[in-house]
């Protein structure tokens, strides 16, 4: 097969296309990634060379690149991750996330469509493959309230409501309603063209390779240099988080096993609040930097309430073991473990890409907090 990865360069994106390029030598693996200010060759040094790997700088906006690229190397299968991600940055700048999330997608799809419909076996052993986001479900309600500002675990206070895949769209804010959005774009190629597609909702993802403005290499990074950690609220905010090499597997079995116009859901069965990832982040690094364990507890500082902040996010991905058999290989305590380590061992990496832009970025957006 010849695939297209777009987002290739990007957190998640970088990690499937390892998976790819390594698990499968016979595949010819295009990785499309525009290089915005999230994407890194860096993330790609170990397998740049490899023979069944190409990297294309593309627009995924620029249909005509897109389209010429598909006819030029006979492109099978597309797994669709490149997107604009960071709800903070929706808030700020909505018309990017648009042109990004929804138009780049339209455009993947047309390009997809226009060649696939010119072969004379059709949509024959083609996928077009669409990986969203848990946010477009909107939030949970709390199931006991009166637990929210004690100690217990998440899943006492929230109880046993999950997203499921049958779920109502509920876009709180301008990513989430982006990412809603393309996933209709994606399911309405299929009914009305009869493409063959398949589309993803996923939880928080962690790991290795993750841009330093979301929560988990934000706050390592802080801790290493003692700087505040801003949480927002009161840090009682609920995410499932899942291990990101574990996301890879599943976009890998479903890619390959996935039922055509069906939606999977991909989770950790995994719930934190907010403040219990950030006291377990500073035991974490205090530690692994040879510190007292906690001592900078001292540096969280609560901050205001970002608009439109969901308070609980929560995937049901029983489907996915049922039908395909996957389920997350790591537990949580493992897995930050993992990527504590990973942060601390590669800070050239995390200097390079904290620097400049981003920096700046950074302390505007903090500024007034």
């Amino acid at each position: 097969m010849n695939i297209i990865i777009t987002g290739g360069a990007g957190f998640i994106g970088s990690h499937v296309v390892r998976l790819f390029v390594e698990k499968y030598p016979q595949y010819k693996i295009f990785n499309v990634d525009k290089l915005t200010y999230a994407g890194n060759l860096a993330n790609l040094k170990d397998i740049e060379n490899k023979p069944n790997y190409t990297f294309v700088k593309a627009d995924i906006c620029d249909f005509d690149t897109i389209y010429a690229l598909m006819q030029r190397e006979h492109i099978d299968g597309i797994i669709h991750l490149a997107a604009e991600s960071h709800v903070d940055r929706s808030i700020k700048d909505p018309f990017t996330f648009a042109r990004t999330n929804v138009m780049g997608t339209l455009s993947m799809l047309q390009a997809a469509k226009l060649y696939w419909e010119s072969l004379p076996e059709g949509y024959e052993g083609k996928r077009f493959y669409h990986i969203s986001t848990d946010e477009v479900y909107g939030a949970l309600e709390l199931t006991h309230p009166e637990g929210l500002h004690s100690d217990i675990s998440a899943h006492e206070v929230y109880g046993d409501e999950f997203f499921t895949e049958d779920r109502k769209y509920q876009p709180h804010s301008p990513y989430s309603a982006s990412k809603a959005s393309s996933d209709h774009f994606v399911r309405a190629f299929h009914d009305t063209y009869g493409m063959p597609t398949i589309v993803t909702n996923c939880s928080n993802n962690y790991g290795p390779y993750q841009f330093p403005e979301k929560l988990i290499p934000l706050f390592i990074n802080n801790i290493r240099h003692r700087r505040p950690l801003p949480v927002y609220g009161k840090g009682e905010n609920v995410r499932d988080w899942l291990y990101v090499v574990d996301h890879a597997r599943a976009i890998d079995t479903i890619f390959h096993k996935g039922a055509i116009a069906e939606t999977y859901n991909i989770g950790g069965f995994n719930e934190w609040k907010n403040i219990d990832i950030v006291k377990v982040l500073i035991n974490t690094t205090d530690r692994l930097l040879g510190r007292k364990e906690g001592e900078d507890m001292d540096l969280i500082t609560y901050v205001t309430d970002r608009a439109g902040h969901d308070l609980r996010y929560a995937i049901d991905s029983r489907k996915l073991k049922r039908e395909l058999g996957w389920e997350p290989s790591l537990q949580f305590e493992e897995g930050i473990e993992i990527t504590v380590r990973w942060y601390l061992e590669n800070q050239a990496w995390m200097d390079n890409v904290t620097s400049g832009d981003y920096q700046r970025y950074y302390d505007e957006m903090y500024k007034d907090r």
